[in-house]
């Protein structure tokens, strides 16, 4: 199993982007965007590509491959 390490608040507070305005931009809820960031959610590729979008950055910066296991 594929596990990832989500590196949104560390781009987030790098660049001085509030969540909220991302959540906006990628017209996902508030809510939603912060169980992402947390990392206790993962977004589907249509998010997740919206949210790399409004970043400016690929999805696979955002969500690192930490682990396969067989």
């Amino acid at each position: 199993m594929v596990k990832f390490r989500c590196n949104l608040e560390h781009v987030l507070k790098d660049r001085g982007i509030k969540k909220s305005y991302v959540a906006e931009k990628a017209k996902i809820s508030r809510s939603g965007f912060s169980l992402i960031v947390q990392g206790k959610s993962l977004p589907t590729l249509p998010v997740a590509i919206r949210i790399g979008k409004v970043l400016n950055l690929p999805i696979e910066k955002i969500w690192i491959i930490e682990e396969e296991e067989d």
